[in-house]
């Protein structure tokens, strides 16, 4: 028998990252030394404290029902705390929902809000899922907004067309640019969004990863942003819990009341001791600096970080060093696929920026997600390849 997609699969393009994940499974099955640096990925294990509390709480019997649809009191009475000592803002708990993960937040908030051929305003480059899991699974029309390197990786809000648009994504800390923006343009998108009664989906997992003395700014800490946006935010890069898939949205009530309501009919919330423990996790902010292990994480992150730019400088690729996340956003002079896989031949795996969109061409994403002994063993590598 012959089962056909649905046409909205089939409008979706590959998947860059399911893609990479097949190419290096098969080059490590030839028994080559692959040294990956595609996957945003944190090689570094959660902190003791969380791996103590998910021990706790998952030994409790009476944490394995099901939770509530926006998530257990404790939890968002925890993320309500972070908010105010994190960013200084004042949510509620009906600002507050729990999610599988940021990825799942970003893509079921277009189910509640998308017709068939509304606008979704998508950065380019950009995670794919604000154009596919979220635009396209929900037939609405992706509109890019080109970001490039000489306006700082941001959009020019002036040059869009926001005629049917309803919603649109930001992202900073930016993946896969690393670009970070200051509260003036935040503002100046809120004012956009507010004029052109657009919904703000304001993507901001990268918000504790970051160097040099920068504090990444909260959308919510502009005003006025309450009325027309929601915030992503995850465990799984401030705390590496990747797997534990748990992280929260926060906004606008309306918003979260509509991705409560959708959630509510496709999944059961994340599991109740995961967000128990993320609780726990979340407790450890005392203020709005860098708890103690985050800020020795961010340590180790930024000696990779010059490590990589350092050598990638040396051998004729000069980058911006970045200021947050834990990718290196490379202009590689040329195909970025063809750049990619010279360097997977090398036993390298880095991802090709076409990837992220077709103003991602011309450049690759590196990341620095693995031991300092890993990533010289990579330079070295790049540097015999080029």
């Amino acid at each position: 028998m012959n089962f056909e997609y649905a046409e909205r699969i089939k409008r979706l393009p590959p998947y860059l990252f399911a893609e990479i994940e097949k190419i290096q499974k098969e080059k490590k099955a030839q028994g080559i030394d692959l040294i990956s640096l595609s996957i945003g990925d944190p090689d570094l294990p959660p902190p003791d404290f969380v791996i103590e509390a998910l021990a706790k709480e998952a030994s409790n019997p009476k944490n394995h029902n099901y939770s509530f649809s926006q998530g257990e009191p404790v939890f968002r009475e925890a993320v309500v705390t972070w908010c105010k000592k994190r960013f200084n803002i004042d949510v509620t708990h009906d600002q507050v929902i729990a999610l599988l993960g940021s990825k799942e937040g970003l893509a079921n908030i277009a189910r509640v809000f998308i017709n068939p051929g509304d606008k979704v305003l998508v950065p380019d480059p950009a995670y794919p899922v604000y154009a596919n899991g979220s635009a396209i699974l929900c037939d609405g029309i992706t509109t890019p907004m080109p970001m490039i390197e000489d306006n700082n990786f941001q959009p020019d809000l002036n040059a869009i067309n926001a005629d049917n648009a309803r919603m649109m994504f930001l992202n900073y800390p930016n993946n896969p640019t690393a670009a970070i923006v200051d509260k003036t343009f935040l503002k100046e998108a809120v004012d956009f969004a507010k004029d052109n009664n657009i919904i703000l989906c304001y993507d901001n997992a990268y918000s504790e990863i970051t160097y040099d003395n920068y504090r990444a700014p909260s959308i919510l800490e502009i005003p006025g942003a309450d009325e027309v946006a929601i915030e992503f935010h995850s465990l799984s890069k401030t705390f590496n819990m990747t797997g534990d898939r748990i992280a929260f949205a926060v906004g606008n009530k309306q918003l979260i009341a509509g991705l409560t309501k959708i959630k509510s009919q496709i999944d059961s919330g994340p599991p109740v001791y995961t967000q128990k423990a993320a609780a726990t996790a979340l407790s450890v902010y005392k203020n709005s600096d860098q708890p103690e292990f985050l800020h020795k994480n961010n340590q180790i992150l930024q000696e990779r970080r010059d490590l990589l730019v350092n050598t990638l400088e040396k051998i004729g690729y000069p980058c911006k060093t970045p200021k947050a996340t834990f990718y290196v956003w490379v202009n590689c002079k040329g195909d970025s696929m063809k750049f990619a896989t010279n360097l997977l031949d090398a036993g390298i795996a880095v991802t090709p920026g076409v990837g992220f969109g077709k103003c991602g061409e011309g450049y690759v994403r590196i990341t620095f997600t693995q031991p300092k002994e890993r990533i010289k063993e990579a330079c070295n590598r790049i540097a015999n390849v080029f």
